[in-house]
């Protein structure tokens, strides 16, 4: 005999069922467009990455710009100075063929009659005064040639010390010499001779491009500020014997570690006597307190051009 199920359950089991469908509908949608947002999320993250990329592309390329920039800048300031220094030679020959002429032409403007004795002294003048244009066509063409090393020596020394500071390192022209100037802080410990890795690091760098220039000497300075060696310091007695002491440390890191010619090199002491600025203030004690490598053409060459002229001044009985 088959027992009757009340409608009333029968429905309230539809509604359960039902309930349970709709809720597993709403579910499954809401995880559809969660992964839907998650996708995007993820695309968008992929988008930022490939432009902060293309970003950090983009300053490297300025950065070597900028570097390639201030590289032609250093060029042309030594260009611009080697073109002064070549137009105020060219006055100065000029100004001194003018009075040379005006000279020759007063002493004739005198003769009323040139006698054979006049004319062979101003013939005399004459080649006198060529040969002097022409010692000083070879002094310039000397300079010109230093100026060239010069350039090359700057070009080559800001592009191997690019990456360090320009606290550290100054490198310039002055008197027609190329000057290293090195911070003490980078070279040294405070009071101490003893050379430092970083700044072995920077002395290789500069040994590398003056052995490429063998026909140079080198004058290595030490400086120190004016605040007086304390007692406690052993084995230096003052500010001159400090300075010695390290530019004699600096000399032989370049002989012993990097094998440039020691025939080549002066060290040399200067104490507090040659300040860069003012010792008044901590910065200007700092600025200092350096060691300078001087690039120099070798003496004997230089006294080589001035051998006419100096000959010319004994004929002369000066």
């Amino acid at each position: 005999m088959k027992k009757n199920i009340p409608k009333t359950k029968i429905g309230i089991a539809f509604t359960v069922v039902l309930t349970m469908l709709l809720s597993s509908c709403v579910s499954n949608k809401k995880y559809t467009e969660l992964e839907s947002a998650r996708n995007g999320l993820n695309v968008q993250v992929t988008q930022h990455e490939q432009r902060l990329a293309e970003q950090q592309q983009q300053y490297e390329r300025l950065e070597n710009l900028l570097g390639q920039t201030e590289n032609q800048l250093s060029i042309k300031e030594v260009e611009l100075m080697g073109a002064q220094h070549q137009a105020r030679t060219a006055e100065q020959e000029l100004i001194y063929l003018k009075n040379s002429n005006t000279l020759l032409l007063d002493r004739l403007a005198d003769l009323s009659v040139v006698s054979k004795t006049g004319v062979e002294s101003i013939k005399k003048s004459l080649e006198a005064l060529q040969e002097r244009n022409q010692y000083i066509r070879e002094l310039t063409a000397s300079v010109q040639r230093k100026d060239s090393v010069n350039l090359i020596l700057v070009m080559n020394l800001k592009r191997s010390l690019d990456r360090f500071d320009d606290e550290d390192v100054t490198i310039e022209v002055k008197k027609g010499v190329v000057y290293v100037s090195l911070s003490d802080k980078m070279l040294f410990q405070s009071g101490s001779s003893e050379i430092t890795a970083r700044a072995k690091e920077v002395l290789g760098k500069i040994a590398s491009v003056v052995n490429d220039h063998k026909d140079l000497d080198l004058l290595i300075e030490g400086h120190t500020d004016n605040v007086a060696i304390g007692k406690n310091l052993v084995g230096v007695k003052d500010n001159w014997d400090l300075s010695a002491q390290r530019a004699v440390a600096v000399v032989r890191v370049l002989q012993d570690n990097y094998q440039v010619n020691p025939a080549r090199m002066t060290a040399g002491a200067r104490s507090k006597y040659l300040p860069k600025t003012s010792n008044e203030t901590a910065e200007g004690r700092s600025l200092n307190r350096r060691t300078e490598i001087i690039i120099l053409p070798k003496l004997d060459e230089f006294f080589k051009l001035l051998e006419p002229q100096m000959m010319e001044k004994t004929d002369q009985g000066y």
